[in-house]
């Protein structure tokens, strides 16, 4: 038997093929090969054609099944992982209404602050709204005010994932998780947040039908197993947000564990029991993938939008010649601090960690007598570790400690210099896994399809590849620039 997971990102999408029995990736794939266009007609707005997701993971889709030699008939379910915070409106008709304002788009930011005066700061945190800041609600709201015309068309509103799984069904739902990643959710009172509604002045007829995370949400359409070449009726049944479910890759799901990114934006995702929360909300709170009404697991996520895009900039405009494992070799060959060198890896959007500014990305300390591109390469690199260690500071209020922190062994992870870092700074020992959002998916489709009997015996074929501890020759020094680096944030 196999599981397909499906990984919708903002750069691409990707598909892998999960043998069920070994719990090995058969075959993995994703399309562009280039990354996804994002839409920008305004400074700070961020948009994406959700076609054009659907259109990809066909391409990555075919891909795998030709290269798998499977018969169809034995992928007996369907995962789907998504960007988060994502805002997709379709009118009656299930006809999208406008393109997606994604992840880090930051034209709602206003309309989150203002509500979070006006609901009250201590129930929007004691309820884990968190604040409304510049989440899907937020982005909702800008639509009502500024693009009134399409509100007034909208039948539903969805998350990335939920359009997904209503092309490959032709059901419109989401999940707890979902709402509470758009700032919909009330955790104390496990509904949508009547509050939150009111204010905004939204009829809660938008928000679509709520499903569990794991379980059969929907069965593969007869049009939809046409289109992609599967078998009609196959079973979707598992949807998370790339986060929550980089965590359920990893294994992350009980109190205490923590998973990390490192793409585009970089994560760190620690799971609580415990609804503590940030008083300045610059780290969030969601509902884990695991959940429930009656046993709180909980996401405590830290954000930073610019991270891998910072070194995915590097390598365009200042190392063309080079390909990432060469930028990496060549930032190895300077000494730990970068001779002073400080890279402020801000530059994709407001930063929550930051209170929602947008300071944009700087260099600090540059000295055209000392510095090489060298030393740009592994400050940028070394930036963006700092800019992990200032938030995994804030997430500590939130009871978070990041002894171990576990991460997929792709992107900034691959990098000797950004994982070494990590863990000098941090204390932390870091293990590293050979998997990722599409193999995470599809170990949770299966799971929730009932092709495990558990998240245990899902996780049960999981191995580490690698382990970076902490080296104490370069801590001092790394220490020393780390609080430059800080002090230089006021």
């Amino acid at each position: 038997m196999y599981a397909l997971g499906f990984d919708i990102g903002s750069s691409s999408v990707k598909v892998s093929l999960l043998d069920v029995k070994s719990g090995k990736a058969l075959n993995s794939a994703f399309s562009p090969k280039e990354e996804m266009s994002i839409s920008t007609p305004k400074t700070d707005w961020a948009e994406q054609n959700p076609m054009d997701w659907w259109i990809n993971l066909k391409l990555a889709l075919a891909d795998v099944i030709a290269a798998s030699n499977i018969d169809k008939k034995n992928i007996k379910s369907i995962g789907i992982s998504y960007q988060m915070h994502g805002l997709v409106m379709v009118d009656k008709n299930g006809e999208v209404l406008r393109p997606a304002i994604i992840w880090c788009d930051s034209r709602a930011i206003g309309y989150g602050n203002k509500a979070f005066c006006e609901i009250g700061k201590q129930h929007c945190l004691g309820h884990m709204l968190n604040s409304p800041g510049n989440f899907t609600a937020s982005k909702l709201k800008w639509i009502k005010e500024n693009d009134p015309h399409v509100y007034k068309e909208i039948d539903k509103i969805m998350l990335p994932g939920d359009y997904i799984a209503y092309k490959l069904t032709g059901d419109i739902a989401t999940t707890v998780g979902g709402l509470s990643e758009g700032i919909f959710w009330d955790f104390k009172v496990n509904d949508v947040s009547k509050e939150l509604l009111e204010n905004y002045g939204f009829d809660r007829g938008l928000i679509p039908t709520v499903e569990k995370t794991f379980g059969v949400q929907g069965l593969l359409s007869e049009s939809a197993a046409k289109e992609l070449n599967l078998e009609m009726g196959t079973p979707v049944a598992y949807r998370a947000g790339d986060q929550p479910n980089n965590a359920l890759s990893l294994n992350v799901l009980q109190p205490g564990e923590v998973a990390a990114t490192a793409g585009t934006s970089g994560v760190v995702y620690g799971v609580s029991d415990q609804l503590r929360y940030d008083p300045k909300s610059r780290v969030n709170t969601f509902a884990h993938v695991n959940h429930t009404t009656t046993k709180n697991r909980l996401g405590v996520l830290l954000c930073i939008n610019g991270t891998g895009i910072l070194n995915s900039w590097l390598h365009k405009n200042v190392a063309p010649g080079l390909d990432y494992e060469q930028m990496n070799h060549e930032a190895m060959a300077v000494e730990p601090a970068s001779k002073g060198l400080l890279v402020y890896p801000f530059g994709n959007g407001a930063e929550r960690v930051l209170g929602n500014s947008n300071p944009g990305a700087s260099v600090k300390n540059l000295n055209f007598n000392h510095h090489a591109r060298a030393h740009l390469l592994r400050a940028a690199q070394e930036g963006i570790a700092f800019s992990f260690m200032y938030g995994m500071e804030i997430m500590q209020q939130s009871g978070i400690e990041t002894k171990v922190i576990k991460a997929g062994k792709t992107n900034m992870f691959l990098s000797p210099v950004f994982r070494q870092t990590l863990a000098d700074i941090s204390g932390s020992t870091i293990e590293l896994y050979e998997t990722d959002g599409a193999l995470g998916a599809a170990r949770g489709g299966a799971y929730g399809a009932g092709l495990y009997a558990s998240l245990k015996e899902a996780f049960a074929s999981l191995e580490k590849v690698e382990v970076c501890k902490p080296q104490k020759q370069h801590v001092e020094k790394l220490s020393e620039a780390y609080g430059k680096w800080k002090a230089g944030l006021k």
